[in-house]
């Protein structure tokens, strides 16, 4: 990897679904007792790059295995490329690539190696999968390591390893279960830069798992998910603008006796959440003189700043994105 930070190419603009590459209705999914997934439906259309966002346990990997057949297709439904995926779950593994959280490289073979074994699994052989793999390998900067076993790679040169094996046999959708894990910020800033280039390369379609805000953001769309619920999906830009153009934050004695007296005495939508009162949607700086007014005497520190993801995840979810086991 160069030394150099690689420029950060902003995500283009996304028109809305178009014929889908993925349709995903009414998916649940239970580990016992436990829901995973209740009543997910989605469309991810041709050519979208779109974030699945949650924090841990909110049902991103189960999704994500179902996809990919590692799981069976519970009550619901899901189509990849137009095929049912319970029904016809060999076509389906020909069409997608997969690369988990968990590496998938053996680090006792060469990285020509683990591309090669990659290969004939799925019945690529002589020189159609050398031509194939040397190709990728050119591509993501590989060429001069193919000889290299695979563990002495750094975590962003593997991590580009694992993208050429999920997408030699050429398929028409990726997906990724949170594909920065264990890179330094330049590598997973070169990373989504990477992805981003394939997509624009061609009609690929890739689904990433995160937990990450500033990958979030660098998405076409961004479907939430808590607690096996798919609470919203759309652009960054517009989950934000829905919260209006500023969220207040009140640092009080009494976050819970707060909220509730600005709702009661003007009218406001607030939050207690993490040890503060949150007011969004449209509250903005006009609602400051009132609210200091009003509670001057409780209000111990106010700021004023524009929406994030995490502003949003709250306002959907009434709970902060990273909360205390049993919070």
């Amino acid at each position: 990897m160069t030394s150099s930070t690689p420029s950060q190419p902003a995500p283009r603009a996304f028109a809305g679904p178009a014929p889908a590459a993925l349709r995903i209705e009414a998916l649940s999914f239970d580990y016992g007792r436990r829901h995973a997934l209740r009543e997910v439906t989605l469309d991810v259309g041709r050519g979208e790059l779109l974030g699945l966002l949650g924090p841990n346990g909110s049902g991103k990997s189960t999704l994500l295995r179902i996809l990919s057949t590692l799981l069976p297709c519970p009550p619901g439904r899901v189509w990849i490329d137009g095929l049912d995926a319970a029904r016809q779950g060999d076509a389906v593994r020909r069409r997608i690539g997969v690369a988990f959280q968990s590496p998938s490289l053996d680090g006792k073979l060469s990285v020509q190696e683990n591309v090669r074994f990659q290969g004939w699994l799925y019945g690529l052989h002589g020189a159609a999968l050398a031509a194939r793999g040397d190709a990728l390998l050119t591509r993501f900067g590989l060429a001069a390591r193919r000889h290299e076993r695979a563990e002495t790679l750094s975590g962003g040169l593997q991590r580009r390893v694992e993208l050429a094996k999920a997408l030699l046999h050429a398929p028409p959708l990726l997906l990724l279960d949170e594909p920065s894990t264990g890179l330094d910020p330049a590598a997973r800033l070169e990373f989504w830069n990477t992805l981003h280039a394939l997509r624009a390369e061609g009609a690929l379609t890739i689904v990433a798992a995160t937990h990450l805000m500033d990958e979030a953001e660098r998405c076409d769309r961004v479907a939430l998910m808590d607690e096996g619920r798919l609470m919203v999906a759309d652009t960054p830009a517009a989950l934000k603008s829905a919260l209006g153009g500023e969220v207040l934050t009140l640092e009080c004695s009494n976050p819970p006796g707060l909220a509730a007296a600005l709702g009661a005495r003007l009218g406001l939508a607030a939050q207690a959440v993490n040890g503060v009162v949150r007011l969004a949607e449209g509250t903005g700086r006009e609602a400051v003189a009132r609210i200091l007014q009003t509670f001057a005497a409780d209000v111990l520190a106010l700021h004023v700043s524009k929406p994030t993801l995490e502003d949003v995840f709250i306002a959907r979810t009434g709970h902060r994105f990273n909360r205390p086991e049993g919070a």
